[in-house]
């Protein structure tokens, strides 16, 4: 509810949040926003219940960390409202910047590890939801990760003419609302600046803040940022946040739980004249990439993997 979320903005005030998106505002004015009741915390109470101190140890340093909130449409409407709404509560106490990411776009991941989705006809009106709760919060949101990259497939085939100008009214949506928006810039390993742009574009970048890279992958921050500095330059300059999850050891090429992954640095914002606005948890570390090396199937938090990225730190 608008009405909500404006009120519960008023708290933010308090610790000087802007009050709109303009570009001369800082996009985080405080810090990332804490969630309390994360995987990683429910896993840290549950192993030391068990007796299992060093694992527990373990994804107690996970927990310590901001990760963005993943929405999809695994919730009903009006569910989705109720955690958006307490999210919002908690970022207010906190004085912090909330990071969503939006994950429902139809035939998602082409039938992929990570596939599902919402329907066409009920994509926008979900987006409405979200913007609905949070107009009047500055929220960040990440706008559906892989949804522009992935249209280079040929599995995504039928998604190509219907996907970018989908996106580009769900950013429409949420910028109306006063949101912070970034789309899928892909990562470094993926498509070229070049060919990543032109997806930017149909999806409606020149509305949005900038766009996002290395979401769920492993790529070292040097090489994502180098990437992504050239493909800023081709969408008019627009600021990038780069996910630092898990790539604080490289993959070797993989991108479904690969072994050795570790944890990348704590997120953070990075103001200063450089196009890059924060270093971000956007994967949260311990959450499966899907049924490989081992793995549970994708968005499934896997106690194993999670201590190896923080002993492979």
């Amino acid at each position: 509810m608008r009405a909500v979320a404006a009120l519960l903005f008023a708290a933010l005030l308090v610790v000087g949040a802007p009050t709109s998106a303009t570009a001369a505002d800082p996009v985080f004015p405080g810090p990332i926003y804490l969630e309390a009741n994360t995987d990683a915390a429910k896993a840290d109470a549950r192993l030391r219940a068990q007796g299992d101190v060093a694992s527990a140890d373990a994804m107690a340093v996970i927990a310590a960390q901001p990760t963005a909130v993943w929405l999809g449409n695994w919730w009903s409407d009006e569910l989705m409202r109720t955690i958006i709404r307490r999210h919002v509560a908690a970022a207010a106490k906190q004085g912090a910047t909330l990071v969503f990411v939006t994950y429902a776009i139809p035939f998602r991941d082409c039938g992929g590890h990570s596939g599902g989705g919402t329907t066409y006809d009920a994509y926008l009106d979900w987006n409405r939801v979200i913007a609905d709760e949070l107009e009047g919060t500055r929220a960040v949101v990440l706008i559906e990760p892989d949804s522009l990259s992935s249209l280079a497939a040929p599995k995504c085939a039928s998604e190509v003419a219907v996907r970018p100008p989908l996106i580009r009214q769900a950013v429409d949506i949420l910028a109306d609302a006063g949101l912070v928006t970034y789309l899928d810039g892909g990562n470094s390993n993926w498509l070229g600046p070049a060919a990543q742009a032109e997806w930017l574009k149909k999806a409606g970048i020149a509305r949005a803040n900038g766009f996002f890279t290395n979401v769920s992958n492993f790529h070292p921050v040097q090489q994502e940022s180098d990437y992504a500095g050239k493909l800023s330059a081709r969408v008019n300059w627009k600021h990038y946040v780069i996910d630092v999850s898990r790539n604080g050891a490289g993959a070797n090429g993989e991108w479904c739980n690969p072994l050795g992954a570790a944890l990348g640095v704590n997120p953070r914002a990075t103001p200063g004249t450089t196009k890059l606005d924060a270093l971000l948890w956007v994967k949260h570390p311990g959450v499966s990439d899907g049924p490989c090396n081992g793995g549970p199937a994708a968005g499934v938090w896997w106690d194993r993997y999670a201590v190896s990225l923080v002993t492979n730190r």
